[in-house]
């Protein structure tokens, strides 16, 4: 692996939340009431935590992004600062109270509902007005939490600029075939490329997408096609305590790794890496390892 002394320049725009996750002994049926044994909360969304993965990882992060005026908006915010994420273009709606997920935890199996509140709000216009610090990164990360349109105008933005694009294709939605092919790597879930992609042959669309598609499950493997052979990594930990934010933490450290100029197969192994960390400690933020903490 190689690490320059350089930190990469990331821009991310996505989603912010908080993750209000209640620990229960069964995941409640459809009509049924469960009583939690107890709770916690978290910092999360998509893409904050892929803004404090890259920046935990040595880059240096801009987030674009919405929160609503109030008290969990400011936490966000306090916490993204923090993390030395620059928020000069999260901005704050009234139209929009700050997005909450709500997470039911038992055991290894967990089910959410998420209220993308202040999500919803972000704009082409933020993109435009961090312009020149796009045209100034090495990368652009993006996710699917926020408007669709917003994705497609910063794709398409960030590519006439000559930059890197990467795309954690999750929560699950089709997606145009213009804006797949325009970004340089994608990441999605298995149990989601039919949603994706509109089929479910798992090999056939690698093979399209070589070495620019990366599947993931939640036993932490990667699968991929490097233009030869289907390729297979796997970092599974016995003690795995909260798979949620382990997409993320994969694709912080596969976009750090390739910022570094790394092989992809040297990128897909060290997100693995990154990702296995997370999946230690509780909260899909507060778990995420320090570069420092890998080398």
């Amino acid at each position: 692996m190689n690490f320059s002394s350089e930190h990469p320049k990331i821009v991310v725009v996505g989603s912010c939340t908080l993750d209000l996750v209640l620990y229960t002994d069964k995941i409640p049926g459809c009509n049924e009431t469960v009583i939690a044994k107890h709770s916690e909360n978290y910092f999360g969304g998509k893409g904050a935590n892929q803004a404090v993965g890259t920046a935990r990882l040595g880059a240096s992060v801009y987030f674009i992004g919405c929160v609503g005026i109030d008290p969990l908006g400011q936490q966000i915010m306090r916490n993204l600062v923090n993390e030395n994420v620059n928020v000069g273009f999260v901005y704050e709606t009234d139209q929009q109270s700050t997005a909450i997920a709500y997470v039911t935890s038992c055991g290894e199996d967990f089910s959410i509902v998420a209220d993308p509140g202040s999500n919803k709000m972000i704009t082409s216009k933020q993109v435009d007005d961090a312009e020149k610090y796009i045209h100034a990164s090495d990368l652009v990360l993006l996710q699917l939490e926020i408007p669709m349109e917003v994705v497609e105008y910063t794709v398409k933005k960030a590519k006439d600029l000559g930059k890197l694009v990467g795309l954690y294709a999750s929560p699950g939605t089709k997606i145009n075939n213009e804006l797949l092919d325009r970004v340089d790597f994608i990441i999605a879930k298995s149990n989601e490329l039919s949603i994706i992609f509109g089929e479910d042959q798992r090999e056939e669309i690698l093979k399209k997408y070589f070495n620019k598609l990366f599947v993931r499950d939640e036993t932490n493997s990667t699968i991929y096609f490097d233009g030869t052979e289907m390729k297979y990594f796997r970092n599974e930990n016995e003690s795995m305590v909260y798979k949620m934010g382990m997409g993320d933490a994969f694709t912080s450290g596969f976009a750090v790794a390739l910022c570094h100029k790394n092989t992809i197969e040297d990128c897909v192994k060290f997100g693995n890496l990154v990702s296995s960390k997370v999946s230690l400690g509780k909260g899909a933020q507060s778990a995420l390892p320090y570069l420092k903490d890998l080398m």
